[in-house]
């Protein structure tokens, strides 16, 4: 029984952490860019996008197509990033505890 209640505490204790570790990668900004700087999306480790800087030079017309195709690489690259940063904190998180891969807790 002692196990248990033991197990129980520590789940509740793996919950209350689970809980902030989701308020961190909420905090957590990355960046991703593209064409050499032209173009970067900043978003949290949640995968919110909370902001895009582009350069005036792709402000023209003729350029439409290239800026779209860099925001589309900059948004994909901060992704990336924000799942390795989310990967790592979990990985921080439940180094100890066995856990298998692929439980969905991020």
């Amino acid at each position: 029984m002692a196990d248990f209640l033991g197990m129980m505490k520590q789940a509740a204790e793996l919950q209350s952490k689970m809980q902030a570790m989701q308020e961190e990668l909420g905090n957590l900004e990355v960046e991703g860019i593209s064409g050499g700087g032209l173009v970067a999306v900043r978003m949290t480790a949640k995968m919110e996008v909370k902001g895009v800087k582009i350069d005036p030079s792709l402000m023209k017309a003729e350029e439409r197509e290239v800026l779209e195709d860099l925001l589309v690489t900059a948004h994909n690259d901060a992704r990336r990033k924000a799942e390795t940063a989310a990967m790592e904190k979990m990985q921080s998180l439940t180094g100890g505890l066995g856990l298998p891969p692929g439980l969905g807790l991020t």
